[in-house]
């Protein structure tokens, strides 16, 4: 690491609105205008420690630009001699990306908008300005470009967190299909005239086939529509305000003999499109939801198949009255 390098990391962060302790600025001016009275005004006002290392001619401050850092770059405009407006263009068409400042004697009105346009962040004019405003136009480049880089550490930090959210949405869905997967080999043992194991590779394959196809197991369309906006209301309200559609819901699968295995393939068949449809936003919070959901759904259906196996087990009972099979009997006598 070079030494300036080495100034820029150790130099405090200076808060938000504030002037910082100490800049380095680069300025690039001419044989005509040295930057020793720049230098000296500097120095006269105790605001703020500013470095100023100068640069003669164009040729000699992209030189510096390319071989040290500085905290922000003052360009000397003088028509004829250094084109500071032409120089600020090339820098950033090169991909420059420090504060520039442009320098000049025309009035503020006349060269403000043109500075703007080539990419320079101000333009003061020497004639009217002061050291403190200087030094405060200065400060408000440099944080302009602190927030810029913020922002862009932000935005690339919030994609890769996004990236990573899709990627484990996808590797839980995964999981699922395995699972489910798992649960239709469990419903077809092996035959004894195929080989071990081929059997449930068949089983595998065909439910793979049905996923990939997105047919949750031939369930009607009606149902799925259904589900797909339960899942919806879910992820927005929670289980709360939907325990009545849950115990409708089970009763309708149950009714209609819906595996749990053909439960759960509804399930990641809705919360695919749904995750798909998420483009760039947080499949976090939909993939906690879902997950809620599905075992909100699977509690309320295996209720509902042992209430059923319950009424096989214990059909109803005709009771008779106390003295009433006496009395029927005695008719047939």
């Amino acid at each position: 690491m070079s030494t300036a390098l080495k100034e820029c990391a150790k130099q405090p962060t200076a808060a938000w609105g504030s002037l910082p302790p100490r800049m380095r600025v680069l300025y690039i001016t001419t044989y005509h205008r040295t930057g020793g009275w720049l230098a000296e005004a500097f120095a006269s006002d105790r605001a703020a420690e500013v470095v100023l290392e100068e640069a003669v001619g164009v040729t000699a401050g992209i030189a510096r630009l390319r071989d040290e850092v500085f905290d922000a770059v003052l360009v000397s405009h003088e028509p004829g001699e250094l084109d500071g407006l032409d120089l600020v263009e090339g820098l950033r068409a090169g991909g420059s990306e420090e504060p520039l400042v442009l320098l000049g004697a025309q009035s503020e009105q006349e060269l403000t908008a043109l500075c703007f346009e080539v990419g320079a962040d101000a333009y003061v004019c020497v004639n009217t300005t002061t050291t403190r405003t200087l030094i405060w136009v200065v400060a408000r480049a440099v944080e302009r470009h602190r927030l810029r880089r913020e922002n862009r550490r932000l935005a690339q930090a919030e994609r890769h967190r996004l990236r990573l959210e899709h990627g484990e949405a996808e590797r839980l869905l995964e999981q699922q299909r395995a699972l489910i997967r798992d649960l239709e080999a469990l419903d077809h043992p092996a035959d004894e005239s195929r080989e071990p194991g081929e059997h449930t590779t068949l089983a595998k394959a065909a439910i793979a086939r049905h996923a990939a196809a997105g047919e949750p197991c031939s369930l009607p369309a009606p149902l799925i529509d259904h589900y797909r906006e339960l899942l919806r209301a879910y992820v927005i309200m929670g289980s709360g305000n939907l325990a009545s559609e849950m115990s409708r819901l089970a009763e309708l699968l149950v009714s209609a003999g819906v595996s749990a295995p053909q439960t759960m393939q509804l399930h990641l068949h809705v919360l695919e499109e749904l995750v798909r449809g998420l483009g760039s936003r947080s499949a976090r919070h939909v993939m906690t939801r879902a997950d809620l959901l599905v075992l909100e759904v699977m509690v309320h259906l295996t209720e509902g198949y042992r209430e059923r196996y319950y009424e096989r087990q214990h059909p109803p009972r005709q009771l008779v009255f106390t003295g009433f099979e006496l009395d029927s009997l005695s008719l047939f006598r």
